[in-house]
Formats: C-alpha cells, structure tokens, sequence
C-alpha cells in the first residue's frame, strides 16, 4: 500500500519517482527499456543479456555515452564475477601464475531442461520472443565469464543445433571452435539436452593448469616454463617437473544481492562496477557470432 504501480514502463520512467532501475523483462525489451531509463536520467541495472542483438548493445551503449546526467551508473547482472572461483583464476592469470596463455576448453552442459521448462512461457526458446537458446540464455553468464578471464576471441567456428533435444527453434546443443589474438586455442561445449551433464573449466598456459570442476580448482604447476624446457632440454620426452596445488576459494553468497549492492555504492559513493554495463555487449557478441557461425557452410 501507498507504492505506485505502473502497467507501463515509460510511464513509469518519466513519472519523477524513480532515481534507478533494474530491468528483469523478456531478452528484447532489455534494450528498449534501458535506453528510456538512461535517456531520462536513471541509473541502470539491466539483467542478462543487456540486449539481443550487438547493434542493439550498441544503441544501448550509445545511449549511455550521451546521458543527461554525467553520474549516471549503467550496471549488468552478470553475478558470476563475484564467484570467488572466478575471481581466483582471474588473479592467476593477471598475476602470471599460469603464464602465457596456449588453451582453454569448457564444457558446461549441466543446463539440462525439460520440454516443461519451455512450455512455461511463450516467449521461451523463440526467436521472436528471447531471441535465442542456450547460447543467449542458460550460458550467457559463462560467455561474460570466459571473456572477462581471457579475453575475446579473434576468431571463432561454431556448430550449433536447433531444435537437437526439444521441439523448440531456437539452439539446444552448442560445440564451437575459437582462436585468440595471441595463438591459443579454445573449444567451448553447452547443451541444455545432456543429463548428468559436465561443468569442467581447464586453461592450460606456458606455466602450468588450471582445472575447475566439482567445486575444486586443481593447478599443476610447471616447475619452469614449459616453452624454456623444450629449448634447453637435451631430453626428448622430458617435461617439466610439477606441483600439484589445490587452490582454496569461499562460496559465492548471495551473488545478485552482491551486484545490486555495488550497483547502490557506484551510485551513492562512486565505488567501481564489478560489471559495467558496457561490458555487457561482449558475451552477447560471443552468443550472435556462435550461432551466425552455425549457419556459414
């Protein structure tokens, strides 16, 4: 009682009672709303992905390069940035621990769903109503992950099938190729029709591995740098010597109510945005690129 209650989002951004938004809508109006809110002044959270498309990112994006209101926050939901975990390997790859980067593979296909689970809304698993399937969806939250450790891919090939395991339009089962600026190699495999399903995350670099899997993170250290070793081993099948290391990482609490606190402190203190809304475009080019390649013989 007393909260007003609006039956139209732009009726509601223009009414002068709100300072911010959060934007947890069907995929397309992610874009459509968030640009009204920025363009009339309101900080921004916008739930993943911020929009479809990466032209749409863009206009969104362009929106917020020209706010009213230079302290304007424009924030993303992509919550597995405050996964300890994630935040661990990052910390290993920025402080050289795994050196230079040569491979990272992923395979998360514990997304498994039931033809209940699509049936529960009718914009689900359409193009016209979310725009997409796993790859926009379900690991939307790993594509931000994969390119906020080890950047974007300069190049990708991606084998994506619609409809493999539901009768649904959009992509179900997903296996993709990619190649980085620097050489390394990547394969990255999602699926929401494989039960029991895998989650194991590995990244190999000229200093060693890191595995994630089962809540563990397992890093077999090289002794020296792999790369060194075979330029000055008179060995032919010697390797380097290695530490097995079990590394230790906290459980994510509350990783939403984490995002929106750093959403009200940007705002009320300036403190940095685990994740920028400009960001945001990132894993939705990842998603477009995954499946366009798809389509190319």
């Amino acid at each position: 009682p007393g909260i007003a209650c609006f039956t139209d989002s732009l009726e509601m951004i223009e009414s002068g009672l709100i300072e911010a938004l959060l934007i947890a809508t069907p995929h397309y109006d992610h874009s459509i709303i968030g640009e009204a809110a920025l363009k009339n002044g309101l900080h921004l959270l916008v739930e993943k992905p911020i929009a479809v498309h990466k032209n749409a990112c863009q206009e969104l994006i362009k929106a917020y390069e020209q706010r009213p209101r230079k302290e304007q926050v424009f924030c993303a939901m992509f919550n597995q940035r405050t996964d300890p975990r994630y935040q661990r390997i990052r910390e290993m790859i920025g402080n050289g621990e795994l050196g230079n980067l040569r491979r990272m593979n992923w395979i998360i296909t514990d997304w498994f769903r039931t033809e209940a689970y699509y049936a529960s809304g009718g914009w689900r698993a359409t193009w016209k109503g979310e725009g997409g399937g796993v790859l926009l969806n379900q690991c939307l939250h790993q594509l931000d992950a994969l390119q906020w450790l080890v950047g974007m891919p300069s190049k990708v090939r991606s084998f994506a099938q619609c409809g493999r395991f539901h009768d649904i339009e959009v992509e179900d089962n997903v296996t993709a190729y990619l190649e980085y600026p620097n050489g390394a190699t990547g394969v990255f495999v999602s699926s929401t029709g494989e039960a029991p399903g895998s989650n194991r995350f590995e990244i190999a670099g000229t200093r060693g591995r890191v595995v994630l899997e089962n809540d563990q993170i397992k890093f077999t250290r090289n002794e020296s740098c792999m790369l060194e070793h075979s330029r000055t081993s008179s060995i032919g099948f010697s390797k380097p010597e290695v530490w097995d290391v079990t590394i230790p990482f906290g459980n994510a609490t509350l990783p939403h109510a984490i995002l929106m606190r750093n959403f009200v402190e940007a705002i009320l203190d300036g403190s940095p945005l685990i994740a920028p809304g400009k960001e945001g475009i990132h894993s939705v080019e990842l998603a477009n690129v995954l499946l366009y390649s798809s389509l190319v013989d």
